[in-house]
């Protein structure tokens, strides 16, 4: 029953890819693989990345958008081995989900969510640490907690939000294993990390901060929840707001957004803070590994000052290893808000504030946080027997 429903999805999966490309999915798509083709090309002409030319995001993405660019082509060709690429690692993804969960739907629901979240799936490049994330919470539900906590540390070189895993990967190894593994396992994370990071950072220091800085010092995103709640404001009672473009992101400007932005930061790690020590608390079963580590990206993306379209990626594989339907519901729900207006209406929004768009914003960041809740509740309800 496993290998049909993961070849179920793999089929379901290509599919639903392959969809993306025709009718109402093709239109008005907005790319960012214009972006990674410069990265590529620089690359591949020898130059180096934080030196050189200016990257914003961190050195484990660079694999991505380097093989793309090896060979000859043009832009077409690029961003076809992008997108063949990325169709890749959503497979895998179906492969781990499937490998890891016993549940014959969560394979399925990997393999359809390109339709439910639209064509920003074929030019982000977030496949890439979702896979890797998955992989991780794989290989530590498996035991096998030093390669666990290593490929998580790649996971966090690509994208820095898995991250937010590693004090629930160490509360659970702790607690199956003691704190000498769990000493192990933190050094073989930190190693890892140090491995891929250092190294530019040594010969540009200046571009590595900056490549971090940029994503902690952005503004407030006009798709976050904060934003969300502003623009509701805009639209019920007039409040002025104006939008500026800045850090690859069109974004609220002015004194209040600013302190919303501050606000959501200090929420954000408030709500993670709680969850690291709820976990940390209780007994190290599957179950609660699996729905803190969603919940606690869940609330890293849902609180966030910025909330890209391409962050859901994240919360497909691991939402659906939870083996909840209320919350694999609330997730499609999530998926399917965020098709209504990006990238159909996002200009508008952007541009105009519009009010359609504006609400849509707003549902989807509500859902996200019912979604967080849930993802806890869940958890909480696991019996308590170890691993």
């Amino acid at each position: 029953m496993r290998l049909a429903s993961a070849a179920l999805g793999v089929a379901l999966f290509l599919v639903s890819w392959g969809l993306l490309h025709h009718g109402f999915y093709a239109r008005e798509q907005i790319v960012d693989t214009p972006i990674y083709e410069r990265y590529g090309e620089a690359m591949t002409s020898g130059e180096m990345p934080y030196r050189d030319f200016a990257v914003e995001y961190p050195p484990a993405a660079l694999p991505v958008f380097v093989v793309p660019a090896l060979g000859a082509g043009d832009s077409a060709a690029y961003e076809r081995r992008f997108e063949g690429l990325m169709a890749s690692l959503g497979v895998m993804c179906v492969l781990i989900v499937a490998a890891a969960t016993s549940s014959v739907w969560a394979p399925v629901f990997v393999g359809l969510a390109p339709l439910l979240l639209g064509s920003v799936m074929l030019s982000r490049f977030d496949l890439w640490p979702a896979a890797l994330t998955v992989a991780a919470l794989a290989l530590l539900v498996a035991g096998r907690f030093r390669f666990g906590l290593g490929v998580l540390g790649v996971a966090t070189a690509a994208k820095l939000y898995p991250a937010v895993l590693a004090p629930i990967a160490l509360a659970h190894v702790w607690r199956s294993r003691g704190r000498r593994e769990a000493l192990v396992c933190a050094a073989a994370f930190a190693g890892v990390v140090a491995a891929i990071v250092v190294p530019f950072a040594v010969v540009a220091p200046g571009g590595v901060w900056d490549a971090f800085w940029r994503q902690a010092g952005r503004p407030l995103q006009i798709e976050s929840f904060g934003s969300g709640v502003l623009l509701a404001a805009h639209h019920l009672f007039g409040l002025g707001l104006r939008m500026e473009s800045s850090h690859g992101s069109q974004n609220l400007a002015g004194s209040l957004p600013a302190t919303v932005a501050v606000l959501s930061t200090l929420l954000q790690l408030a709500v993670l803070v709680a969850i690291w020590i709820w976990h940390a608390r209780g007994p190290a079963t599957r179950g609660r590994l699996l729905g803190a580590s969603a919940a606690a990206v869940c609330a890293f993306v849902a609180f966030g000052k910025v909330l890209s379209p391409q962050f859901l990626i994240w919360l497909i594989p691991l939402v659906v290893l939870v083996r909840s339907r209320r919350a694999a519901a609330a997730l499609a729900a999530a998926l399917v808000l965020t098709q209504l207006w990006f990238p159909y209406r996002y200009w508008d929004l952007a541009l105009e504030l519009d009010p359609v768009a504006s609400w849509l914003v707003l549902a989807r960041d509500v859902v996200l946080v019912a979604l967080t809740l849930l993802l806890v509740l869940r958890a909480a309800r696991e019996p308590a027997r170890t691993t």
